[in-house]
């Protein structure tokens, strides 16, 4: 089931078009990801998902339905800048935003409870959001984006900022939800994260789609460009080989660039006919490859 639908959306503001034409679909239990370098067009896309703007063309539909002013009670927002209050306490604005999507006040109090818990930091119930550090201020943001269980949920760069150990509790926990149903749209310049949690995504550049479809199948219509090769003892004569276009070698192996994929029997032979060969792999290119590829060197 298709828990957000966007249909052709245009946004425009004078003479410039921030989004043209953008589709995509997001399904029940599924995490989308929405990528583009800074202008892209992002986050008014994200905009207009949560109705805060309108589209001037095209359509988006929440399980099946225009939007409407209850739908808040089934979406969550993790914004870029961080937006709670400093000198109020994380039990108080918290327990109130959840009244605002519609959960009753012991029900609101119960669910933020247990994701403290869930968080590991129960201690923070009472304390100030200014009292906590940069990354624990982002996981009040987070339990605040996620404390009414929405079915449809926006997180924008939320892995920014955490250290690794945060990082990873933040992602058990966004796939926690996608497995309990809820339909995620993910936007973050960490290509790495998208890999890990995303099946299928959408790159924007410039207002427009230039990738869009499931991971393993982009991959797929892109030339493999490296080899890595991990081998007991040296070899030599690589560089001279016809395709081969840079190697670059340290202790774990030689990681070796090349024209097209054929090129790598050559190598392979080259290495055994020298040592013993531990390890050798055609690597597929990686989303950050293509991104670069299609958007440019800058994702800023």
């Amino acid at each position: 089931m298709n828990r957000l639908e966007l249909k052709q959306v245009v946004k425009q503001y004078a003479d410039k078009t921030a989004v043209n034409g953008v589709t995509l679909n997001v399904k029940e239990g599924e995490i989308y990801g929405l990528l583009g370098a800074n202008g892209a067009g992002k986050t008014t896309t994200m905009r207009m998902v949560l109705g805060l703007i309108h589209p001037d063309g095209g359509n988006i539909l929440y399980n099946g339905k225009p939007y409407n002013t209850e739908l808040q009670q089934i979406m969550g927002y993790l914004p870029e800048e961080r937006g709670l209050y400093p000198k109020v306490k994380v039990s108080e604005q918290i327990n109130y935003l959840a009244r605002l999507r519609g959960m009753k006040a012991k029900d609101a109090d119960e669910s933020l409870k247990y994701w403290l818990k869930r968080f590991e930091v129960p201690e923070y119930y009472d304390k100030k959001i200014e009292e906590l550090s940069k990354g624990n201020q982002q996981k009040m943001g987070f339990i605040a984006a996620v404390v009414h269980r929405p079915q449809i949920l926006i997180l924008d760069e939320a892995f920014s900022g955490l250290d690794p150990v945060n990082v990873e509790l933040l992602k058990s926990t966004v796939k926690e939800l996608r497995d309990e149903g809820t339909a995620i749209l993910f936007s973050t310049h960490r290509m790495e994260h998208v890999e890990e949690l995303c099946r299928q995504i959408t790159i924007l550049h410039r207002s427009n789609t230039v990738v869009q479809g499931e991971i393993k199948e982009i991959k797929s219509r892109y030339p493999r460009e490296q080899v890595y090769l991990s081998t007991i003892g040296q070899v030599e004569g690589l560089e001279q080989l016809e395709g081969v276009k840079h190697v670059d070698h340290n202790e774990r192996g030689y990681l070796i660039h090349v024209s097209q994929a054929e090129v790598a029997q050559e190598i392979l032979k080259t290495a055994m006919s020298q040592t013993t060969v531990e390890h050798f792999e055609i690597k597929e290119p990686t989303l950050n490859q293509i991104f670069i590829r299609e958007v440019g060197e800058s994702n800023e």
